[in-house]
């Protein structure tokens, strides 16, 4: 007999990459995306005991993402004092194109974010995640007409803005790279120890869909187990416009990236890693800029 639990920790699994494309696509960043995730899974496994059967799991874990996204963009346009405004709903039947549906998945994360919460919503589930106006209707509690009229605008806002020049390129702050291009000289010259020394007393690691590490004696052993690999070469840049370091492999140098990481000083301590090692999916939608 199938074990429920075992079976919907699996589904969990196995929609990871589903759901945090939608988060990121939502909260215009892979990092922040994977803040959404988390919270979007922790969130199901408290409910899922007390939850009768369910028709269409992944359908409900789609609106919990959606709602963890919602309430994500709410605290954020409170911190900045910004306001995420929503247009009034018409029923629009918009025709379905297959070129449409190519430009909005094409669009990246920073383009989709310039559309109203409804609108963006719509064209991700149904553009990028392939869902049908009544599954897109049941994640996000509404009419099907307003999904369509949601698509339609979205569509037709996301082909204006793709018209429009590219911004001005991001810069990395010049302490910001000198701190980087340290920690990546020595990580690749395998000085572990020398890293070791530059950590705060505090200091935390997730390896994200993996485990987590606090205090210089465990977070010894994150560096103990990268010694022991070599499927690795790192690179300092910017993830999503934020300080990074991407990840790609020796043997395909010419390749894509694999995955990156996230560091966190306190001047010239070390307080925080956060590394995407175990959950590459991240990197297919990040937007990605690495330095020599």
């Amino acid at each position: 007999m199938t074990d429920p639990k075992a079976e919907f920790e699996r589904l969990l699994a196995e929609l990871r990459p589903r759901l945090h494309r939608y988060c990121a696509r939502m909260t215009g960043s892979v990092i922040d995306g994977e803040d959404v995730l988390q919270e979007t899974l922790i969130k199901a496994i408290e409910a899922f005991p007390h939850t009768g059967p369910l028709a269409n799991v992944e359908g409900w874990l789609f609106r919990i993402a959606h709602n963890a996204a919602l309430d994500f963009l709410r605290r954020r346009a409170r911190r900045e004092g910004v306001q995420d405004g929503e247009e009034a709903l018409e029923a629009i039947a918009d025709p379905d194109s297959a070129i449409e549906r190519r430009q909005t998945a094409a669009a990246g994360l920073r383009t989709l974010m310039r559309l109203p919460v409804a609108q963006r919503s719509s064209v991700i589930l149904m553009d990028v995640l392939g869902h049908s106006l009544e599954e897109i209707s049941e994640v996000l509690e509404s009419t099907v007409p307003a999904v369509k009229a949601n698509l339609h605008r979205g569509r037709q806002r996301l082909v204006e803005l793709a018209a429009e020049p590219d911004d001005q390129p991001p810069v990395l702050a010049e302490a910001d790279r000198q701190r980087l291009a340290a920690y990546v000289e020595r990580f690749n010259a395998r000085d572990f120890d020398a890293l070791r020394a530059q950590l705060a007393d505090e200091v935390k690691v997730e390896v994200v869909n993996r485990t987590r590490l606090n205090g210089r004696g465990e977070v010894s052993r994150y560096f103990g187990n990268y010694s022991q690999t070599t499927d690795w070469h790192l690179v300092p840049g910017l993830v999503d416009r934020r300080p990074a370091i991407i990840v790609q492999d020796p043997a395909q140098p010419s390749g894509p990236p694999t995955y990156f990481l996230l560091l966190d000083w306190a001047g010239d301590r070390l307080l925080g890693i956060r590394d995407f090692r175990y959950a590459r999916y991240a990197v297919e939608d990040a937007e990605l800029i690495a330095f020599p």
